[in-house]
């Protein structure tokens, strides 16, 4: 009966070593390899493409900190009120808020995208009412190839990871604790801001970080509503691996994003106090 836990853990961990460790330690490997795809490549511990990586890609770097971060954020402060309506004014209507919230997902990524750019396309219905129809925006006036072009995709494509932990965290509430504040002669906002907002940080923390890991290594919105001075460091690694077949400098680059994603997040935690929040 001891060894139970272990069994079960066993297919799970079996599947992280397989899918996760082995092909990371290679891309570890590999990041410190020389040589060519036509003649092969040989781990030589050269640290070349780390020095190439960092001091030829900062902007790229900035640029997935600065859309991630921003969609992030715009996320929160959209979905913070979802949630908060969906959770404690839903009613019989929560089930329909919620399938309306995860609705997105029956949609592929990239369609999700597209669809995005045509809205924000110059002769879109949105811009090309506002010219052409209004005329409140000059005809010049264009949003698809800008970084606000790329912060919104990224916003609208990564909102559900933000309002369903956001809802769970939320949900857990007991009504009572907030109806004593209130008995307490708090008012709706200090209730909120000594009750319901700290009750709720393991879902701001868990939506956050959903958020703000794919959000960082995405390229799709990139490509396809951005130019190319708004290309993120994902959009980097892609070209490196798929056209240049500069393996090494791609896999540096991997290991670097995914180095200052585990700093940002340990560094976040601690902000948050998750210790004490999920102990």
């Amino acid at each position: 009966m001891a060894a139970a836990p272990f069994l079960l853990l066993a297919p799970g961990t079996l599947w992280l070593l397989i899918f996760f460790v082995w092909p990371t330690l290679q891309m570890l490997l590999m990041s410190v390899s020389t040589g060519s795809l036509d003649d092969g490549y040989q781990v030589t511990g050269s640290l070349d493409a780390y020095g190439t990586a960092i001091s030829r890609f900062p902007k790229q770097f900035g640029n997935s900190l600065l859309y991630g971060g921003a969609a992030t954020v715009l996320d929160f402060l959209i979905g913070f009120p979802v949630a908060y309506t969906v959770a404690f004014r839903g009613g019989r209507y929560k089930n329909l808020l919620l399938f309306l919230v995860i609705a997105p997902f029956f949609t592929s990524f990239l369609i999700r995208t597209i669809s995005w750019k045509t809205l924000l396309g110059d002769e879109g219905p949105l811009l090309g009412f506002l010219k052409h129809s209004l005329g409140v925006l000059p005809a010049e006036f264009t949003v698809t190839g800008t970084s606000f072009a790329v912060v919104a995709g990224i916003t609208y494509n990564f909102l559900p990871f933000m309002i369903l932990p956001l809802y769970v965290a939320l949900e857990k509430i007991d009504p009572a604790l907030i109806e004593a504040a209130n008995d307490l002669y708090a008012s709706r906002w200090q209730a909120f801001r000594r009750v319901t907002f700290p009750l709720a940080l393991p879902g701001v923390f868990a939506g956050s970080i959903l958020t703000f890991i794919p959000a960082l290594g995405d390229y799709v919105n990139a490509t396809l509503l951005g130019n190319p001075q708004t290309q993120m460091i994902g959009n980097v690694i892609l070209s490196r691996y798929l056209t240049l077949n500069d393996y090494p400098l791609a896999a540096a680059l991997s290991f670097i994003l995914m180095a200052g994603i585990i700093v940002a997040v340990t560094i976040y935690a601690r902000f948050l106090g998750t210790e004490q929040l999920t102990g």
